[in-house]
């Protein structure tokens, strides 16, 4: 039917209304029965019916104007969580393409893809241009050209961030005609999507942390319920299964046709735990933003009921489970295989990566924090504390790098078998690699970026480096020598553009070996030691920690040269970043949001601290303990009876 009929029939009744809700969860018992809005049905697989139960029928009623209807239906066991909505060409400059119902037509005039910053709002005109030119000159000849200079650049700053502001928008993705979340990227010049039309939870974060500062919780709310819902899928690769509480890498919102119904559509939630990702690699890293991001939504919008919600609740148990399993390992580090985060490509990360090390810890204090104090949780909490403590201690005491430690691995005896061991992981000295005794600073230090037996990965991993600052899981002094190893190395690490993702690239035959070749991760370019603009948000929280502004505002300047007439790249190649990357999206959503996030908080630092986690004094006191029981000293035997209380 046309346009005008449908919204006819819908203001008088004789269809039914679209409408903009978001599916809900009842928190009456623990079974975390799913209570769902009009034409919203949560359909799962059967294999994980013992952690969420559902009703297998739904009533409904909906109250027209002057009209309404009920009805039942039965919820079918599928893959697809779906919403179905009344099909419409265009309501109120609304279209369903592409799953997403709220896209809004005008919103693509206004961004021109040739040049998005001539068509920016609040951009000066080509003629004002001229004006001003011929005012500055006028100006200069009194001796007033800097005021002039500021206020020019000024503008130019407000175009920009208005600029990110629409982007942004535009990228949002609606399910059931509520706000979801942002797509990776929205690129006119690729045709190839890939999946740049998803949306990723880890890419979602700046852009969650963005709307949250900004005062738009809706969209976040959104986010972290619907996320939840896909946590209990039944995932499958090849017949097998991971564990219960993986979160998915990314999902798709679809607008399929309805069955039995030509006039209708249907809109899914199609998500990815990685059995459809290049490498087919599990992300590791999704539950822990997850927890992240709920943390900072509770403390941001101070509505404390959705972490308090038994499906909440049970969503971080799921994840902690899963992270706080016993294995086969002696370390306390999450050991993952190659590509489970941001690297998310072949990249010689296999291990105990300090990136996950860095987030893993972030989530189990988020977690604690919000976790409901009860009976059951009491083992748990008491796994999760015992966790805090070890993982402490082992990122601070054999991750950490600097000229003295260095000098110390250098001397190193080798294989050495006791309780007493320097030399605990049998590292060769001849590992040390040339470039990096060079490279440290007299002042400043980091944490490597991989440890395992007999291997230590020296190189630098901005993220876990910087997250480890934001964590506190690298102590005061750490944070503060790890930002005096940026500014020192401020030509390597920043340059033309922020933020190297890693230093130095692998070359020559170590990147044949070690990334199998990968043509995408040559030297200088992507994971491979490009520059990532969407690091700037997680520069600027951690300078914000240590009171140290300055840092993430100079970033944050260089960026804004050229990153606006750049069209917003995903990432940028060369050792100095002054090329765009090879096969790097245009107006890449976590570039806009990164920048925008970083604004935001330099406008307002004390904002910050939704994100930051502070150690407690019960840590520090049980890693003094850790400390003096160093088996580099000869270890006796423990008394059975000797506890530590955390």
């Amino acid at each position: 039917m046309g346009t005008s009929e449908a919204v006819l029939q819908v203001l008088s009744g004789a269809a039914p209304r679209l409408f903009s809700g978001d599916p809900y969860f009842s928190a009456s018992d623990s079974r975390c029965a799913f209570k769902l809005p009009l034409k919203c049905s949560s359909r799962r697989a059967s294999s994980y019916l013992q952690f969420l139960q559902y009703s297998s029928v739904q009533q409904y009623g909906v109250q027209g104007m002057g009209s309404s209807f009920s009805g039942s239906r039965k919820v079918d066991p599928s893959w697809l969580h779906s919403c179905k909505c009344q099909k419409a060409e265009s309501v109120s400059g609304v279209t369903t393409e592409d799953g997403n119902g709220a896209w809004f037509v005008d919103n693509a005039k206004k961004l021109n893809p040739t040049d998005s910053m001539v068509n920016a709002p609040n951009v000066l005109e080509f003629q004002d241009l001229q004006q001003l030119k011929q005012e500055k000159e006028v100006f200069t000849s009194s001796g007033g050209n800097g005021a002039l200079r500021d206020t020019s650049q000024n503008l130019n700053i407000d175009s920009i961030e208005d600029e990110a502001w629409e982007l942004l928008r535009e990228s949002v993705t609606y399910y059931c005609g509520s706000p979801i979340g942002t797509i990776a990227a929205k690129d006119p010049t690729s045709s190839n999507m890939l999946n740049y039309d998803q949306v990723f939870i880890r890419d979602f974060i700046p852009s969650g942390i963005a709307f949250l500062l900004k005062g738009e919780y809706d969209i976040v709310r959104n986010f972290i319920l619907h996320t939840l819902q896909l946590q209990s899928w039944e995932k499958t690769m090849d017949c097998h299964s991971p564990g219960q509480g993986l979160m998915p890498a990314s999902f798709k919102v679809r607008t399929v046709p309805l069955d039995g119904d030509d006039s209708a559509t249907e809109e899914v939630l199609d998500p990815d735990f990685g059995e459809a990702a290049i490498g087919r690699v599990a992300p590791v890293d999704s539950g822990l933003w997850w927890i992240i991001l709920l943390r900072a939504y509770g403390k941001c919008s101070g509505d404390l009921s959705v972490q308090e919600r038994v499906d909440v609740q049970t969503g971080i148990k799921m994840i902690l489970k899963l992270c706080l399993a016993d294995g086969f390992d002696m370390f306390p580090t999450l050991l993952v295989t190659d590509g489970p985060c941001m690297i998310d490509r072949r990249m010689g990360i296999h291990g105990h990566p300090l990136e996950i090390q860095a987030l893993f810890y972030s989530a189990l204090l988020c977690a604690r924090e919000m976790l409901a104090p009860e009976d059951a949780s009491a083992d748990l909490l008491q796994a999760l504390n015992n966790r805090l403590v070890a993982l402490s201690f082992h990122i601070r005491e054999y991750y950490w790098i600097d000229l003295r430690k260095l000098n110390e691995i250098y001397r190193y005896k080798t294989e050495e078998y006791s309780y007493d061991a320097v030399n605990k992981f049998n590292i060769y000295p001849d590992q040390i690699p040339p470039w990096l005794v060079e490279w440290m600073p007299n002042k400043g230090g980091y944490l490597i970026g991989n440890l395992q037996p007999a291997h230590m990965d020296f190189r630098f991993f901005s993220l876990g480096n910087l997250w480890s600052v934001v964590s506190s899981i690298a102590t005061v002094d750490q944070s503060h020598a790890i930002l005096d190893l940026i500014e020192a190395k401020w030509t390597d690490l920043v340059a033309d553009m922020p933020f190297k993702i890693c230093y130095p690239a692998l070359e020559g035959q170590e990147w044949q070996i070690i990334t199998g070749s990968d043509p995408k991760n040559t030297p200088w370019s992507y994971h491979n030691a490009g520059s990532w603009p969407t690091l700037l948000w997680q520069l600027t929280v951690a300078c914000i920690k240590m009171n140290r502004p300055e840092i993430a505002a100079r970033a944050v300047e260089i960026a804004e040269k050229r990153i606006s007439r750049d069209k917003w790249p995903e990432y940028y190649d060369t050792k100095r970043a002054r090329f765009i990357g090879k096969q790097s999206r245009l107006f890449q959503t976590w570039s806009i949001a990164g920048y925008l996030v970083a604004k935001l908080l330099l406008a307002d630092p004390s904002k910050a601290k939704i994100l930051i986690t502070e150690e407690d004094s019960a840590l520090v006191n049980a890693f003094s303990c850790m400390i003096s029981a160093n088996p580099r000293r000869k270890r006796g035997r423990k008394d059975s009876k000797q506890t530590y209380i955390v």
